[in-house]
């Protein structure tokens, strides 16, 4: 080391060469798994003396942890395959985003690829990744009857469902049920029963727990809903414009609608404007996930939030777990957050 402090120049025919951890054990006086063990990014750092001075060693003589290799004598490559539907989506976007966050900090890059929701292209995206050496897989555009994470069982491939779960794969996802609940008694509670609800795509499992915690708020509060007014549609905003415009059209219409996320209430709103219905006094809206439009919109949107990183956090841990967890499925609490696209209370002696 040179007495400034800074790394040696050392080159082989006029070009860097590679420090390597023995050169970095010797400055440092320690052992090369001792430097290996205080330069690994995939564990907490550790602030003892003995690992500030390798770091502060390796800094000097310019060492570069060579990540390739290392993944390679652990027949690893430390990169995560993520299967998302769509990244148009802002929720799945979202969804890969805390999914790259979470990896990173355990030393790990993540690759996605889109499926369409299409079971066909989903094989194909999860063929192609895992032909790329991923670790484990992700995966965000699960259906109740997906074969693949039963395939990936078969064959022993870490993954991890996210958001969505077939029910038996290990599983991080919100508490569907539990917030289409507290969506729904939210609206109750405002004194309405005349209440829509758009559950999205039956395939998933997001959109049947939430209508499941939807119908349940209802039953306790005695109220029998027209079935025209339970809507199964797309996670688009053009699917919960098309429902309501047949709601608002129709001879009785509903005063409020609980859409089982956030671009089904946006298409609402749309639909809402055209028969200049206002959302908050005319019609109470409540969405879900809380995407960052959500509370940033003319009239802000009542919506249950959706824990995110912590379902990643979680999803990377069951990726990884050596062995089989007891509880496979772990599923996040939401949280109501009410902004003014529900209104105000309207009568609290008819609530049931």
């Amino acid at each position: 080391m040179n007495t400034n402090g800074n790394a040696p120049q050392t080159t082989v025919d006029g070009k860097p060469r590679m420090v390597t951890l023995r050169e970095v054990a010797e400055a440092a006086g320690v052992s090369t798994s001792t430097v290996s063990r205080v330069l690994d990014d995939r564990v907490p750092p550790s602030q003892s003396p003995t690992a500030q001075r390798v770091r502060e060693v390796a800094a000097a003589l310019g060492y570069r942890r060579n990540t390739f290799a290392s993944s390679l004598r652990r027949g690893q490559t430390a990169t995560i395959g993520v299967l998302v539907p769509r990244l148009s989506d802002t929720v799945m976007a979202l969804m890969y985003e805390a999914v790259g966050r979470a990896a990173k900090r355990l030393g790990y890059f993540t690759m996605v690829a889109t499926t369409g929701d299409d079971p066909l292209d989903e094989q194909e995206a999860a063929t192609t990744l895992l032909g790329r050496n991923v670790d484990g897989l992700i995966i965000a555009s699960s259906r109740r009857d997906d074969p693949l994470p039963g395939q990936l069982r078969e064959q022993g491939v870490p993954h991890a469902l996210v958001l969505r779960t077939d029910g038996i794969s290990p599983s991080s996802v919100g508490d569907d049920e539990t917030g289409g609940y507290l969506a729904t008694r939210h609206l109750i509670d405002l004194g309405h029963t005349d209440i829509a609800v758009l559950s999205g795509p039956l395939f998933t499992s997001t959109a049947t727990g939430r209508l499941a915690g939807a119908q349940r708020a209802l039953r306790e509060a005695g109220l029998e809903i027209d079935p025209a007014w339970i809507v199964e549609t797309g996670f688009g905003i053009e699917s919960g414009e098309e429902a309501g415009r047949r709601l608002f059209a129709s001879e009785k219409r509903p005063t409020a609608v609980f859409a089982a996320n956030d671009n089904l209430a946006l298409g609402v709103m749309a639909a809402a404007h055209q028969r200049s219905l206002a959302i908050g006094t005319d019609v109470a809206l409540v969405g879900y996930n809380d995407i960052p439009l959500s509370q940033r919109l003319p009239v802000p949107l009542t919506s249950v939030r959706t824990p995110f990183d912590q379902i990643a956090a979680t999803a990377l841990d069951l990726m990884l777990a050596a062995t089989p967890v007891s509880d496979p499925i772990r599923r996040a609490l939401p949280t109501l957050i009410p902004r003014q696209s529900s209104g105000p209370h309207r009568n609290p002696a008819s609530v049931p």
